[in-house]
């Protein structure tokens, strides 16, 4: 049975220098796998609920990263014995190699969703009642944003300030919404997208 677990709602606040933020991060089991979704750049944070849930970093089988900002993916590297996957290639130590589809040896879908970033990537996951969409930074909000989600024009057209193609995220936002139920998104709360 596919479970899905939120550990760290991401957050990302604007500060007068700069900003405050660390991604979403997801744990997926499927097939005796566990996957982590981005694991931020907050360690202690991530340490703590790995903690609670009696986790080691050693639990964990592999590491997806949606797209390479840092609060994204900085920690990835604390998971020296996990393979680190991002939407086409495995890493396991210094080897590199491709594969298509789906995350090796589960039934997790891989799906291409540039536009924030060139090489941005989200996991589709086929639970029994839904299909949930772990997105990264297709769809985000700040802290202090009001998280808007029930018209699709607005969740479609809503502005990135670190958009790489804004048509690219256009199309990527267009293709989530048409196939999810549920969006775990990189900054904000989980969402029921009802099929705008």
């Amino acid at each position: 049975m596919t479970k899905i677990d939120i550990l760290i709602n991401g957050y990302a606040k604007k500060t007068k220098n700069g900003w405050k933020a660390s991604s979403t991060v997801t744990l997926i089991e499927d097939k005796d796998k566990k996957i982590l979704v981005d694991p931020g750049i907050n360690k202690r944070l991530l340490l703590k609920e790995l903690k609670k849930r009696d986790l080691k970093l050693n639990n964990i089988d592999y590491i997806f990263l949606t797209h390479y900002h840092p609060d994204h993916a900085i920690l990835a590297g604390i998971f020296d014995k996990s393979i680190i996957l991002d939407g086409d290639t495995i890493y396991k130590e210094d080897k590199e190699n491709s594969f298509k589809d789906c995350i090796p040896y589960t039934n997790i879908k891989v799906i291409k969703t540039p536009g924030h970033a060139h090489e941005h990537a989200s996991l589709v996951v086929k639970m029994k009642k839904e299909v949930v969409v772990v997105v990264g930074d297709v769809f985000w909000w700040t802290n202090n944003e009001k998280q808007i989600t029930s018209n699709a024009d607005l969740l479609i057209n809503k502005k990135d300030p670190f958009v790489k193609d804004v048509i690219a995220l256009k199309n990527s936002r267009k293709k989530i919404l048409k196939i999810a139920d549920k969006i775990i998104l990189g900054h904000g709360k989980e969402f029921d997208s009802q099929n705008n």
